[in-house]
């Protein structure tokens, strides 16, 4: 693929809302989100606005917290969250005018979609443009892990606390702008080809 440069005037006015969640597990049915992310960039990575917020879990999930040697999150820092209702419309104005943006979309997108259905509210994540997806596009015998720490490695992008939403969704956000490069994306016409609805 072309390495051209992102043309930020052809891409001006595109924001990226790059989100990343932090979940008791990895079942929508069975696990809640605990923690989310949003960096908002424009397609050269510069950063707009940043924001990050605990979700508190119902009472009942209180003891079903998931891999804590891997999120970090404790009980007593959930306890004193806002609930998911107040979160996740947070985050729905955060995300209105962004392309939804996140390593792994279909994960964050569904525990998202699932949350807000729990809680009530509408959180559209339309469209959508997956990191991961544009990283294994460029290798397609895949040679290469596409993990988040490997490919903010590959780009000379710190990571320094892996598993953190914001800490993740900063480290998307810096990536974004070498895959769009590395994939030729210089206008909105090649852009929606790698975006889904």
């Amino acid at each position: 693929m072309s390495e051209a440069a992102v043309d930020t005037d052809a891409l001006s006015g595109v924001h990226f809302g790059v989100v990343d969640v932090e979940t008791s597990g990895l079942s929508t049915g069975r696990h809640r989100v605990l923690q989310v992310a949003i960096v908002t960039v424009d397609a050269s990575g510069a950063v707009l606005d940043t924001w990050v917020s605990l979700i508190r879990p119902r009472s009942r999930w209180f003891f079903r917290l998931g891999p804590r040697h891997i999120h970090g999150l404790s009980r007593s820092a959930l306890r004193a969250a806002p609930p998911a209702k107040v979160v996740l419309g947070e985050l729905s104005q955060r995300l209105q005018g962004t392309i939804f943006t996140a390593h792994n979309a279909r994960f964050d997108s569904a525990f998202l979609g699932e949350a807000a259905r729990r809680a009530g509210i509408q959180l559209t994540v339309t469209p959508v443009l997956c990191t991961l997806a544009l990283s294994r596009q460029l290798d397609p015998a895949r040679a290469m892990s596409h993990r988040l720490p490997d490919i903010c490695t590959r780009y000379g992008v710190a990571l320094d606390r892996p598993h953190d939403a914001l800490e993740d969704a900063m480290a998307t956000a810096a990536v974004l702008p070498h895959l769009l490069r590395a994939h030729g994306v210089t206008n909105n016409d090649q852009l929606a080809l790698f975006t889904t609805s």
